[in-house]
């Protein structure tokens, strides 16, 4: 309940006090390997983007060459697809079925992929007057998932909504001939195999729960 400087940490990143430079800095680092012609991306996801910092510092990167992925499901207050400004940013928002609401972080760090996982959003509250906590993602099969989760994410055509640069958001259709993706439908497929291959090498059962009567993935109010 106190604000006292708390022990060093060696791989948490907590606010108040460090949050938001920790990805100031990691979204720099990004912009610096694009200006030097090196492979740069960041793929997020959140509850909302509102910092101010973060949104300045992600529109330096975008105009760096960084490729910047965002899955925001709510609030965002960046405008991505400027042309000069924003054009290296995507945001797409997914609200269905099942409440969307980890938060996964992603950047390139040439060629590493380093993936975090957070309690904060980017927004001043988070940053400055919550204790919040940020960890990284070390086992390889975890980092796998995550990585296959933000490709299956960005790959929704039928639930998804994409930011236009003028602040609407647009609702995906699957275009003629196009294949219709479902991110929740596809996840929850992708974990009951998932869960079937370690049942199968371990002996332990995973038993799926659904509402009755519904399928898994589909939209109920």
């Amino acid at each position: 309940t106190g604000y006292s400087e708390p022990p060093r940490m060696r791989k948490l990143v907590t606010s108040p006090l460090d949050l938001r430079h920790w990805f100031l800095d990691r979204i720099e680092r990004e912009a610096e390997r694009a200006r030097k012609g090196e492979p740069a991306g960041i793929r997020a996801k959140m509850n909302s983007l509102v910092d101010e910092q973060v949104i300045r510092s992600l529109y330096r990167a975008s105009g760096a060459g960084v490729d910047i992925a965002l899955l925001v499901r709510v609030v965002c207050c960046l405008c991505p697809g400027v042309a000069g400004h924003s054009e290296n940013i995507r945001v797409r928002s997914i609200i269905d079925r099942y409440l969307e609401h980890s938060r996964v972080f992603c950047f390139h760090a040439g060629g590493e992929r380093e993936i975090f996982l957070a309690s904060a959003d980017w927004m001043d509250r988070n940053f400055d007057r919550r204790v919040e906590v940020l960890f990284p993602v070390e086992d390889m099969d975890h980092r796998r998932v995550l990585l296959d989760a933000f490709e299956i994410w960005f790959a929704d055509n039928t639930s998804a909504r994409v930011l236009r640069p003028d602040g609407a958001w647009e609702r995906l259709h699957p275009a003629a001939g196009e294949v219709p993706r479902h991110a929740q439908r596809e996840l929850y497929e992708y974990h009951l195999e998932k869960n079937a291959n370690v049942a199968a090498a371990t002996g332990i059962k995973f038993i799926p729960v659904t509402r009755k009567g519904a399928h898994p993935g589909t939209h109920h109010g």
